[in-house]
């Protein structure tokens, strides 16, 4: 291993325990809250709630379901995809693989969720009036943003790469 991949998987780690360990903390505080008060449902402004749910889905509660080998496929299939993110993140020889080691370590988060809870807490819910958005929690705000910057890295590549043409 040469130093510049030495010097990008220390970042990486460094980014993994940031991440993982903030979505870990926001968690654990949520379902304390939870805990002492049997229920959570806390106003903090008029667009932001924290109400806690259970999501055995994937992403925002999609393709849920009680069955418990569609659940156990599904978190198989989770783990696949979330090797071979962090495969991508070690082989980018570029800032790809921050926006990849930021999806990897969302992943994981709510990985270890699906695994130790057999589901993944939810509870930062966004809304305008009455309409809200899917519950979602910190790891997914990780996993987003990594896939947007991985997308607007694509689409300003392919602009560039048309524009040579």
């Amino acid at each position: 291993m040469n130093k510049r991949n030495f010097k990008n998987n220390i970042i990486y780690l460094i980014i993994f325990i940031f991440i993982f360990a903030a979505d870990r903390f926001s968690k654990l505080y949520i379902l304390n809250l939870a805990e002492m008060n049997d229920t959570l449902n806390l106003y903090i402004t008029s667009f932001l709630n924290f109400y806690l749910i259970w999501n055995k889905g994937i992403a925002f509660g999609l393709f849920s379901f009680d069955e418990n080998v569609i659940y156990t496929s599904i978190t198989f299939l989770i783990i696949f995809i979330t090797l071979i993110i962090l495969i991508f993140a070690i082989r980018s020889n570029d800032y790809k693989g921050y926006f990849f080691i930021i999806i990897f370590s969302g992943s994981m988060g709510n990985l270890y969720d699906r695994l130790y809870y057999s589901a993944v807490p939810d509870f930062i819910d966004l809304h305008i009036n009455n309409y809200h958005w899917f519950i979602f929690n910190v790891a997914d705000i990780f996993i987003t943003i990594g896939v947007i910057c991985l997308i607007l890295d694509e689409l300003f590549s392919y602009k560039k790469t048309n524009e040579i043409k």
